[in-house]
């Protein structure tokens, strides 16, 4: 036990991926979860539990986002978040957490919202990402059911019900080498679809996901001019599309900060939790990822183990050992260290074995390649007016 930690460079807990079921309805073909065809449900019994260790813990944050993630939280049914929205408020109004907002979140495919969802999502005040690769030949390319099916058109069936309920929702694309080849298409399908804020994921080696259709110096090229037509597009006809990559880097470069370290490699800023109560923090993609080095990312288990002990144990010390060398690597290595904090551990860990390593496929195309079409955009001067003849 490392009794001398001092726990105060930690936290405080901000984001909290919970895995409410492991099932999910759709085969993505670069999904990085395993077993995401058993149907494991998180016992809400343990959510009661899950609050008090944030509660109890020194990480506990004011403000946390709860987030539903990892297999489609939407095949459990409405009753279930329903349930959850009433335990959360309980437990803060009996331990007295008067200044702890728990503000929900569902990351879904989107394929099984419906008028009963969006009811679900308003009175729970729910806030909605949808999964979401762009047209449908894009889309349907990798995002099918298990009998081979596309799921573009029930996704955008989920999207109409979000519209027609007023619903706010932003989108999450997996970005593949065939959405690469085709920018113009995917701007102006989000464009007339009235989607205005998009995240784009490159898609990623990582856990059984084991090759990228965007491996190599030549795909991160042509994201680079993907990302620039992207631009060129939106500032043309005048459209508001918020792009997550660019919001996040001109964020900070108006508030003259530079990072000494990022969320996802400060421990206890973001918690994630399996179905069985089983918890990780740094990235939420390590959450029960087992390895040679490392043994197991999970920390404990809801039931046995607080926050604290966890970051007191040997196996976090481990972990934390590797992580710190790592972000000195990057910082002592990387131009970008400071619009970065340091890389990203769970793309260290997937590409090179290691948490203690620097510079990945992912750090160029999550920061370098936007940082470097936004400088350049930048220099270029004022965008052109659009034209609205």
């Amino acid at each position: 036990m490392n009794s001398a930690l001092d726990l105060n460079r930690f936290g405080p807990i901000g984001l909290v991926v919970v895995q409410s079921t492991s099932l999910c309805n759709l085969d993505c073909d670069y999904c990085y979860l395993p077993d995401r065809q058993r149907r494991r449900i998180l016992d809400l019994e343990l959510l009661p539990l899950l609050v008090q260790r944030i509660l109890e813990s020194p990480f506990c944050g004011p403000r946390i986002s709860l987030v539903w993630h990892a297999g489609e939280p939407l095949t459990l049914p409405c009753s279930y978040y329903d349930e959850a929205t009433a335990i959360i408020e309980r437990c803060l109004a009996q331990h007295g957490a008067d200044g702890v907002v728990i503000e929900q979140h569902i990351q879904t495919n989107g394929t099984l919202i419906n008028d009963a969802w969006c009811a679900c999502f308003r009175r729970n005040r729910i806030v909605v990402g949808v999964s979401l690769d762009g047209p449908e030949s894009i889309h349907d390319a990798h995002r099918r059911f298990r009998n081979g099916n596309g799921s573009h058109a029930l996704a955008m069936g989920g999207i109409e019900a979000l519209r027609r309920h007023g619903v706010p929702f932003h989108v999450i694309a997996v970005v593949t080498a065939a959405a690469m080849e085709q920018p113009e298409a995917m701007y102006r399908f989000f464009r007339d679809n009235g989607i205005s804020a998009v995240g784009f994921n490159v898609e990623e080696q990582e856990g059984v996901h084991t090759s990228s259709s965007m491996q190599g110096r030549e795909r991160e090229g042509q994201y680079r001019a993907f990302l620039e037509q992207f631009w060129r597009l939106s500032e043309a006809d005048g459209h508001p599309l918020r792009l997550r990559e660019f919001e996040q880097v001109i964020g900070l470069i108006q508030r003259e900060q530079r990072l000494n370290q990022n969320e996802l490699n400060r421990p206890f800023c973001i918690l994630s939790v399996d179905w069985e109560g089983n918890f990780s923090t740094f990235d939420p993609e390590l959450l029960s990822v087992s390895s040679d080095r490392y043994g197991s990312f999970n920390l404990g288990n809801l039931r046995s183990t607080s926050f604290e002990q966890a970051a007191r144990s040997e196996r976090f010390a481990q972990l934390w050992r590797d992580v710190v060398s790592g972000m000195e690597r990057c910082q002592g290595s990387c131009d970008y260290f400071g619009l970065c904090g340091g890389g990203m551990g769970s793309n260290k860990f997937w590409e090179h074995g290691t948490l203690d390593c620097s510079e990945t496929s992912a750090c160029r195309f999550k920061t370098m390649i936007p940082v470097q079409v936004l400088l350049d955009r930048f220099e270029a001067g004022p965008p052109p007016q659009p034209s609205h003849a």
